[in-house]
């Protein structure tokens, strides 16, 4: 699979729902990286995005060492 094939499935997110992952994509986040950049309050916002895959993303960024944004 290509790397823009990737981006477009998600896989460099954990397992999340289908509208969850759908509004990452939607707002052209394409990589768990890129969530640090971004608070968690700004991602509930978009639709689709609810607190169990708020607490995946979250776990999957600690694993890394990282953590959401802080605004």
């Amino acid at each position: 699979m290509t790397e823009s094939n990737a981006a477009q499935t998600g896989e460099g997110f954990p397992k999340t729902g289908a509208p969850a992952l759908r509004a990452l994509l939607g707002a052209g986040y394409t990589e768990l990286s890129q969530l640090t950049s971004v608070s968690e309050k700004e991602l509930a916002k978009l639709h689709g995005m609810g607190p169990k895959a708020l607490r995946i993303l979250r776990e999957a960024l600690a694993e890394r060492g990282l953590t959401f944004a802080e605004k």
